[in-house]
């Protein structure tokens, strides 16, 4: 995960040069003096993750969640500031926790096992997490394009993404009484049953640099056939700046 933010941060410091040559607008609305340009570039988005099509056989808890990081260059309609476009790249996190569960994406198994292991030993924490680079594409309108810190805004939009890593994760093996075993860190990692592609389509709606957004994957989890078709929903506070 350290790797993966750090290649973030890395994309979004080259983004953000490049961010400052986006073009700007020049028709001005009688009454300002000065353009404002655009603060939604940077993008760090926090939101709580559920599954849709998950079956009652498979026990979630803990605060599942997702965590995006994107960099989006906007372009504005000449004939109307109000309307824009903006793309740009990111780095986008799901990160799901299982109540005494495991999840066998490694093992040599025809589809991926979600195994109830509460009458046996068992980790504490034990989690599936998916990093994708993505590649958004926004329709944004803005009420007021000349204030942005404090306009309304509404946006609309896709995202391609390409799976870079998924794995695993438990921490604290205990006996099925909940007593410590041992307190360790085991992974597993591989891509062996997973859409190494998503699609997904998401909207925002709010004020200045914080917007609620929405976020659902049309692509399932796993590969037809390998493992249950389920896709992922995300609800919660993007933060723009910049």
């Amino acid at each position: 995960m350290r790797k993966i933010v750090l290649a973030a941060f890395t994309v979004c410091l080259v983004s953000m040069a490049f961010a400052q040559t986006d073009s700007v607008i020049h028709n001005v609305i009688p009454g300002y003096k000065k353009e404002t340009p655009s603060n939604d570039h940077f993008f760090i988005q926090l939101g709580y993750l559920t599954w849709t099509g998950q079956p009652d056989s498979i026990r979630t808890n803990g605060f599942p969640r997702t965590l995006n990081m994107y960099v989006m260059l906007n372009f504005p309609f000449k004939t109307n500031p109000n309307w824009s476009v903006a793309i740009g790249p990111g780095i986008a996190s799901d990160n799901m926790y299982f109540d005494k569960m495991t999840v066998g994406i490694a093992r040599t198994t025809p589809t991926v096992e979600f195994r109830d292991v509460a009458d046996t030993n068992h980790f504490k924490k034990y989690k599936l997490s998916t990093n994708y680079l993505e590649a958004p594409v926004e329709l944004r309108y803005r009420f007021n394009p000349y204030d942005d810190r404090k306009s309304v805004k509404i946006a609309v939009g896709a995202k391609v993404g390409m799976l870079l890593n998924a794995h695993v994760k438990g921490k604290t093996l205990q006996s099925v009484n909940d007593q410590t075993l041992n307190d360790y860190t085991a992974k597993e990692s591989t891509k062996r049953f997973f859409n190494k592609q998503r699609l997904s389509v998401m909207g925002r709606v709010g004020v200045g640099s914080f917007t609620a957004f929405v976020s659902y994957a049309i692509t399932p989890i796993f590969q037809e056939g390998l493992g249950p078709s389920m896709r992922p929903l995300s609800i919660g506070l993007n933060i723009s700046g910049l």
